[in-house]
């Protein structure tokens, strides 16, 4: 699944060819996506002008002065920047047509994405109650802290609970607790204010380390391939269980905390 990062990335490869510029047309080729595609929303957006393009979470919104168009990507979706006249592939769902040398396709093999409209984005219903955007200046130790307390859940769940802060996904959160030195199974409301800055700091570290280097595949966005070169950043934990750790040597071990895999090392992370 796209996690913030590649979202971010997607955002800041799409953003210069959008942003000023009007929508002339939308095609919905396939409105049954995760929830269906409204049908007034090409009436919504057709003639309105992007004036920016903004991410909340996971969600980029195209922003016009009637409303926001919201798009997210799901867990297969992806956004790509061609000629309008190239032929669409297997699982085009959406073609928002900006000149007649260009347009934004929506491809989503399993569907799991969504283009919505709202005149107020503040209150929608998926944004509304959504956490601090980790790279924002909400976001710090002692918000995690606070929210924290009495907590018995697993710090690793914590953080990835979108209500407390966005976008940390389990990729980003085990290598997060990694770098802070804090085991994935910890109880959330047992870890001091102190262990929490660090901790937010190595969450920052780690979504803009990987937003940078997601930088350097920018270029995918305006070919006709749409690849993004998602994980390409220099992994420490994640997916390496049974490896030895990069910082002590141990073999780095495995367990899984709702529902998901989560990989740590038993001397570096306590």
């Amino acid at each position: 699944m796209p996690e913030l990062p590649e979202v971010e990335t997607t955002l800041r490869g799409i953003r210069p060819h959008l942003e000023g510029r009007r929508i002339s047309q939308l095609h919905v080729f396939e409105s049954r996506l995760r929830w269906p595609i409204p049908a007034d929303l090409p009436a919504q957006i057709e003639a309105a002008v992007v004036e920016r393009l903004e991410r909340r979470g996971k969600y980029l919104l195209f922003m016009t002065s009637r409303g926001t168009m919201i798009v997210h990507l799901g867990m297969s979706g992806s956004l790509r920047l061609e000629h309008p006249h190239t032929a669409t592939r297997k699982h085009d769902h959406v073609q928002a047509d900006l000149t007649p040398e260009l347009c934004l396709r929506f491809n989503d093999p399993r569907r799991f994405g969504a283009w919505l409209w709202t005149e107020n984005w503040r209150q929608h219903p998926l944004l509304r109650n959504l956490g601090p955007e980790p790279l924002g200046p909400d976001f710090s130790g002692s918000h995690l802290f606070s929210a924290s307390r009495g907590r018995t859940t697993a710090v690793k769940n914590f953080i990835m609970d979108h209500h407390q802060v966005v976008g940390v996904g389990n990729i980003y959160a085990a290598e997060a607790l990694f770098l802070a030195g804090i085991h994935p199974a910890r109880a959330a409301g047992r870890i001091s204010r102190a262990r929490y800055d660090i901790l937010a700091d190595s969450i920052r570290t780690v979504l803009g380390n990987a937003i940078e280097m997601g930088g350097t595949t920018l270029r995918d966005f305006i070919n006709t391939d749409g690849n993004p070169g998602y994980f390409k950043q220099s992994l420490r934990v994640y997916g390496r269980a049974g490896q030895a750790c990069l910082t002590c040597a141990s073999t780095l071990k495995a367990s899984r905390l709702g529902q998901r895999a989560t990989v740590y090392c038993t001397r570096c992370q306590r």
